[in-house]
């Protein structure tokens, strides 16, 4: 069942889950095909209050490591497509 999917991904919780859920991620693949910045977009877009460990969460489990291991230049690439995003 791929709902089932996204809870066994590493870092994400219930929570994270149902947000994800909320903008249509319902699979692995398809929180792949968006990318971790896209969907923290469109987790923010939703009015969910997530904060940016939910970014760096969706990219360790796309990864499947702990967010903390996530290398420091890759956090960097992602907070600098975040803000790329936002100013579109």
């Amino acid at each position: 069942m791929p709902d089932s999917e996204l809870i066994n991904l590493r870092n994400l919780g219930k929570t994270s889950v149902q947000w994800l859920r909320a903008t249509g991620i319902h699979s692995a693949e398809e929180l792949r095909r968006r990318g971790p910045v896209a969907a923290y977009c469109g987790v923010r877009a939703r009015g969910f209050r997530a904060s940016r460990t939910l970014l760096f969460a969706i990219a360790g489990a796309l990864q499947d490591i702990h967010w903390n291991e996530l290398d420091p230049d890759y956090k960097q690439q992602l907070l600098n497509q975040l803000e790329q995003q936002q100013q579109t």
